[in-house]
């Protein structure tokens, strides 16, 4: 490369210093004009309007404490239908949802070798009550023998015995007549409780083993909740308590009541389960997860809806109207509970008859000024 074209650069490097500079220069000078404009304009309030649905008054309210709950809807009764005899199952026609009654035959199982055994064994005690008759006239024969002096006694000690042995074969044999008759009943599957089919779990042609299980049966007049609870909220937890279940794809609150609770804690988990009552289980499937609060006491306290109450601070706080303007004021909440319907919580930090804003309203800047909007002419 010569000389002259280092020249060149050298000069387009100084032209673009140039122009930078130049650039740099121009635009500090329009940032200083725009701040002294900015200077120069008045600033403009920012004003909150706000209906007077968006704000409530804290107040001193009667809290109802409640401890949080959720678990499966399970039957009170339910049972399982098993085979009590082996062989093909034959006249199984209930299917899921069908409703049976308690003793309703629900299926059999071929009875043709059952039959054929009590057959058999009912033979075997006619042989035997033969025996019994042929023992019988022996000892009779025997008895008329030693009275005439024909025979010794002993003979007729042997004939007793033999009568004592025939008669106990032929209770033997009765005995089997009744295991054999009680095998043969065992072939006939009857429902234990009134209820629902929950499952089918054979179909008719199967051959199916001892406690094979056939059918499920559920009694869906009597539910209840089993719901799990740690050991520090057990304590706090009593028969005859009442709880409001929100049952999952149903609409309208369900009332339950502690029935029972269990005296011993999960291995592991050291939970303490307790069940409760479902009032009216009406439309209500087992299996269905519900959830609500178990009423455990009432306290009275200065309170605000739980949803008023932010958290995206260091610490908890509710946005009120002071002086026509928005106040943050940071409040230590207490109980949580239900009043009037509402989840509320009690705070301190507060003055009774404070106007709180709403959660729903979301974050406002502390010190913008309030404005409330007329209500609608009627």
């Amino acid at each position: 490369m010569t000389k002259r074209h280092y020249r060149w650069i050298a000069v387009a490097v100084v032209l673009l210093l140039i122009a930078f500079g130049v650039m740099r220069a121009l635009s500090a000078r329009r940032a200083q004009q725009e701040a002294v404009a900015a200077a120069g304009t008045p600033k403009v309030q920012s004003v909150v309007e706000l209906a007077a649905t968006d704000v409530v008054k804290a107040t001193t309210r009667e809290i109802a404490q409640g401890l949080p709950i959720s678990g499966s809807l399970k039957a009170v009764n339910s049972a399982v239908v098993k085979a009590r005899a082996a062989g093909e199952l034959q006249g199984l026609t209930v299917r899921e949802g069908d409703v049976v009654k308690a003793g309703q035959v629900i299926a059999r199982v071929d009875a043709t070798e059952y039959n054929s055994r009590v057959a058999q064994a009912a033979q075997q005690a006619d042989a035997a009550k033969a025996q019994i008759d042929i023992a019988q006239r022996q000892v009779d024969n025997n008895k008329a023998l030693v009275d005439q002096g024909f025979i010794s006694k002993t003979a007729l000690d042997t004939s007793l015995n033999n009568l004592a042995a025939a008669q106990a074969t032929h209770k033997a044999a009765l005995a089997a007549v009744d295991l054999a008759k009680k095998a043969l009943d065992d072939t006939v599957l009857r429902a234990p409780i009134a209820g629902v089919v929950a499952q089918r779990l054979m179909q008719p042609g199967e051959r199916v083993a001892v406690d094979a299980k056939v059918i499920e049966i559920v009694d869906l007049s009597r539910l209840e909740l089993e719901a799990t609870l740690s050991a520090a909220d057990s304590v706090g937890v009593r028969v005859g308590q009442d709880a409001q279940l929100q049952i999952e794809g149903s609409s309208r609150p369900v009332q339950a009541k502690v029935v029972r609770i269990n005296p011993s804690a999960q291995a592991g988990s050291r939970s303490v389960l307790a069940y409760l009552s479902i009032t009216d289980a009406t439309g209500l499937r087992q299996g269905l997860f519900a959830q609500g609060t178990l009423g455990t006491g009432s306290a009275s306290a200065l309170a605000v809806p739980l949803s008023a109450v932010r958290t995206d601070k260091p610490s908890p706080y509710v946005q009120v109207v002071e002086n026509e303007r928005v106040a943050h004021k940071p409040v230590e909440t207490g109980a949580r509970g239900e009043a009037d319907k509402e989840l509320v919580v009690a705070v301190k930090g507060l003055a009774p008859g404070a106007v709180v804003i709403k959660g729903s309203l979301g974050p406002l800047r502390e010190g913008s000024a309030v404005k409330f909007t007329k209500p609608p002419a009627p």
